[in-house]
């Protein structure tokens, strides 16, 4: 059981907070380079409690500094983004991308200070069509992490943001609990159904499987299984990156290249970020090419998801239209009897509602864990304890080697049961596909 200490470091992220500082040292992912317009209009952006201020200057760079002008206090979210710099419309002292104040013309020559005032930014980098904040207070940032799914090429990419009202904890470990799947989102749907062919043939066909957990170098990874029809084994590996990186099993191995971050925005709310190499993403989809025997798509499934637009609210960026306010649409005649077994539609908007359901943090006290968390329980006290030697003084793993992320590769496979499960990731691995990466840091 998770005590209530464990769950307050484990879901607490502000300034000072033992995982807020461990997450610190990591490059965060934290829009779109599409959202920012050179010269365009400043956003809000909150990350891990912090209330910032993202901008792209007359150059293209990007700026991201606490919203609050150094001089009054007032936020930087109503300033004129002009000539490279951002300048506040209180006293008109402006910024640069690095936070020097570069103008102050409501002082004299005389008492001009500029050189001595300075905002609290963080540096920004991108990367294929996604803007990276880094928090930490290191004099040189780490590298980026060599997360494959963001080095494809771009026009290969898919990429999705979408905010969750919750604990990031919570959202994430949606991402790590296999045996949810059978039920949540295909509960309605039997095996006979089902091609074999078909992403979720073996979630269907044994809804109970039996599990391996192992820490990696990168995390944790757990392997789950399931007798297949024709004796062989049917697996399906998944694995949690740090700080809050997960890939998913939902598509085939050899080909499968995605990564998925639970970025906390702050305590209550978490940005979903989704990266996937598209010709995966266009073969594997739950719905499109992937039908049942009798064509129809997957009861419950759907393509695309349908938002509300956009506010400059703290937290008014990617905003599903079904939410807690309505239910989350939940048809309950399709519940009863049309083959969807939550009456949700949207895979993610399921795992939506249940985590939000949960309340903003979860009460970990309250839970009462099973062997099928296993996953779960083993990644909270892999957080714990890396997240406590950083505190003591220990280096975050994978922030200094970032290579250690591109040996983590998941989805599903049919293998020989003879064959041992840690030998069968490690030829999978190796099969794979392995396109040519061409991102690069904007440095």
């Amino acid at each position: 059981m998770t005590t209530a200490k464990e769950s307050e470091e484990l879901t607490r992220v502000g300034p000072g907070s033992v995982m807020g500082s461990f997450m610190r040292q990591y490059w965060l992912p934290a829009a779109m380079s599409s959202e920012l317009k050179a010269d365009g209009d400043p956003m809000r952006l909150m990350l891990l409690g912090e209330k910032l201020i993202a901008f792209r200057d007359s150059s293209g760079r990007v700026g991201v500094m606490d919203h609050r002008c150094p001089h009054r206090c007032a936020s930087l979210f109503f300033g004129r983004n002009e000539q490279d710099g951002l300048r506040c419309i209180y006293h008109g002292w402006k910024y640069d991308v690095d936070g020097n104040c570069v103008d102050m013309p409501n002082m004299s020559a005389a008492q001009d200070f500029k050189h001595k005032v300075h905002a609290k930014a963080y540096r920004a980098v991108e990367r294929n069509g996604l803007i990276w904040v880094y928090m930490g207070s290191r004099t040189k940032a780490p590298p980026l992490p060599a997360l494959e799914a963001n080095l494809l090429p771009s026009d290969e990419l898919a990429m999705k943001f979408i905010l969750r009202d919750c604990n990031w904890l919570q959202a994430l470990e949606g991402d790590i609990d296999t045996s949810h799947f059978g039920f949540l989102h295909v509960g309605g749907i039997e095996p006979e159904e089902v091609p074999e062919d078909h992403p979720v043939y073996g979630a269907v066909l044994h809804r109970s499987p039996e599990y391996h957990v192992r820490e990696m170098a990168f995390g944790t990874q757990y392997a789950a299984h399931r007798p297949y029809e024709d004796g062989r084994t049917y697996w399906r590996f998944a694995n949690f990156l740090f700080p809050f990186w997960t890939q998913q099993p939902q598509g085939t191995f050899s080909t499968h290249i995605n990564a998925r971050a639970w970025v906390p925005l702050d305590d209550h709310h978490t940005m979903f970020v989704s990266l996937q190499w598209e010709p995966e993403a266009m073969k594997q989809r739950l719905t499109g090419t992937a039908r049942l025997k009798d064509g129809r798509t997957l009861p419950g499934a759907r393509a695309g998801h349908d938002f509300l637009p956009n506010t400059t609210d703290w937290f008014g960026r990617w905003r599903l239209r079904a939410n807690a306010d309505n239910d989350y649409m939940i048809d309950r005649e399709a519940q009863r009897h049309g083959g969807i077994f939550s009456g949700i539609t949207d895979i993610h908007l399921q795992d939506q509602a249940v985590t939000e359901s949960m309340g903003g943090i979860v009460d970990h006290t309250f839970e009462t864990l099973a062997p099928s968390d296993q996953m779960i329980a083993r990644t909270r006290r892999r957080l714990l304890r890396v997240a406590r030697d950083f505190r003591d003084g220990v280096a975050p793993p994978g922030v200094d080697d970032p290579e250690v992320f591109m040996t983590a590769r998941s989805g599903f496979f049919v293998e020989d049961p003879a064959v041992d499960w840690q030998q069968a990731y490690d030829e999978q691995v190796a099969q794979a596909v392995h396109p040519t990466l061409v991102g690069e840091a904007a440095e």
